[in-house]
C-alpha cells in the first residue's frame, strides 16, 4: 500500500530542505519527478544525484508565483510524464521581525509565499486530477501554525494557519474526486537555516537546550523523520486520509 512506483510527482520548492527530502524521497521509491525551484544551480545538482541512482528527474527552475508559473509546471511534468499523481508544495518563506518593524510589504510577501503560492499551485493542478479521478497533494504547514512564536512570527504563524485552513477546505472540496490533501506539519529540524541550533557554540546549545524541552522524545528533528509521513501521504497507504495535518515533531505541539 505504500508503493508509488511508476508514478509521477510534482515537487515545488524542491531545494529547499523539506524540497530536497521530498525529491529524493518518492525519486528513490520509483516515483518520476518533477522538480521545480528558482535556482536553477542547486536544482540541476540535486537532479544530477537522483539520476545517478537511477533516477527519472526532469527540472523546470520556475517558482510558483504566478496562475502562469504554475501552468507551465503542471503542463511540463505532464510533458515529461504522461500524468500527474502527486503534487508536493514545499515552496515558501518567512521574515522575521517585531510587528512594528515589519512592513505590510514583507507581511505581504510571506502570505504570498506560504499562502497564495500553495493555492495556486493546487489550482492549475485540479484539472489533471480530476481528468484522471484520483491524486495526492502534500502541503507543508509548521508547528507553529498552531503555536504563537516570541521572536517576531507575526506573518509566519498566520501564513501556516491559513496552509491549514487551505487543506481542511480542498480535502473537503476534492474528496468526491478521488483527490486527498493533507499536509506535514514539523518543528525544528535540521537544515542549512537551522544548522546554528545544532552547534555547540553558546547561542546553539542555548536555543537548541530550550526547544528539547518540549520535545518528549528528547531530539531535534531530522531530514529523514519527514520522509516517513510523506510516503504515507503520497500512497495509497493514506487513501481514506484528507483535510489533515500530520505533525512529525517529536510530540512538541502535544504538550
Amino acid at each position: 500500500m505504500f508503493d508509488v512506483r511508476g508514478r509521477t510527482a510534482l515537487i515545488t520548492g524542491a531545494t529547499g530542505a523539506f524540497g530536497e527530502v521530498a525529491a529524493t524521497t518518492l525519486s528513490r521509491a520509483g516515483c518520476n519527478i518533477l522538480a521545480a525551484a528558482g535556482s536553477a544551480g542547486k536544482l540541476e545538482a540535486i537532479a544530477a544525484r537522483l539520476r545517478d541512482e537511477g533516477g527519472a528527474v526532469e527540472t523546470l527552475p520556475l517558482r510558483p508565483d504566478s496562475q502562469e508559473n504554475c501552468k507551465k509546471l503542471v503542463d511540463a511534468t505532464i510533458a515529461a510524464f504522461g500524468r500527474l499523481d502527486i503534487l508536493v508544495v514545499a515552496s515558501g518563506m518567512n521574515d522575521v521581525d517585531r510587528i512594528e518593524d515589519l512592513t505590510p510589504e514583507r507581511w505581504q510577501a510571506v502570505m504570498d509565499a506560504n499562502v497564495r503560492d500553495p493555492w495556486l499551485v493546487c489550482r492549475a493542478a485540479a484539472k489533471a486530477f480530476k481528468k484522471q479521478g484520483q491524486g495526492r497533494v502534500v502541503l507543508v504547514s509548521s508547528a507553529r501554525s498552531i503555536l504563537g512564536h516570541p521572536a517576531g512570527y507575526s506573518a509566519y504563524c498566520p501564513s501556516k494557519s491559513a496552509v491549514d485552513g487551505i487543506v481542511r477546505a480542498l480535502g473537503c472540496e476534492w474528496g468526491k474526486d478521488g483527490i486527498t490533501v493533507n499536509a506535514i506539519a514539523p518543528t525544528v529540524f535540521r537544515s542549512p537555516l537551522t544548522a546554528w541550533m545544532f552547534a555547540d557554540d553558546e547561542k546553539g546549545t542555548t536555543a537548541r537546550n530550550g526547544i528539547l524541552a518540549r520535545i518528549p522524545i528528547g531530539r531535534l528533528g531530522e531530514p529523514d523523520d519527514l520522509a516517513g509521513p510523506l510516503l504515507f501521504l503520497a500512497s495509497d497507504a493514506s487513501s481514506f486520509m484528507t483535510g489533515q495535518v500530520v505533525r512529525p515533531d517529536g510530540g512538541y505541539t502535544a504538550g
